[in-house]
């Protein structure tokens, strides 16, 4: 579903529920809790914060699993005790 279906969907389904004011307090604090976790969470970012961290990550150094080579292995030539 296209973000602008699922806006329309909320939209139209916000209609519905607003006719019930019980039913509208719930769903309030729910979207506070939702928007309160999605501040506290290092992980939820934009778009273009997600393609930056991709861009800084690409400058900085990386390793390649050999030709061959299991996780094991690889983690061992790193330096890691297992």
């Amino acid at each position: 579903m296209t973000t602008l279906q699922l806006n329309a969907d909320i939209y139209r389904n916000l209609g519905i529920i607003a006719e019930d004011e019980s039913t509208l307090n719930k769903v309030a604090k729910y979207l506070r809790r939702v928007v309160k976790q999605m501040k506290n969470d290092p992980t939820c970012m934009t778009k273009e914060e997600y393609f930056a961290m991709l861009d800084r990550a690409e400058q900085g150094s990386s390793h390649e699993l050999l030709p061959g080579e299991d996780l094991t292995t690889f983690l061992k030539r790193m330096g890691h005790d297992l």
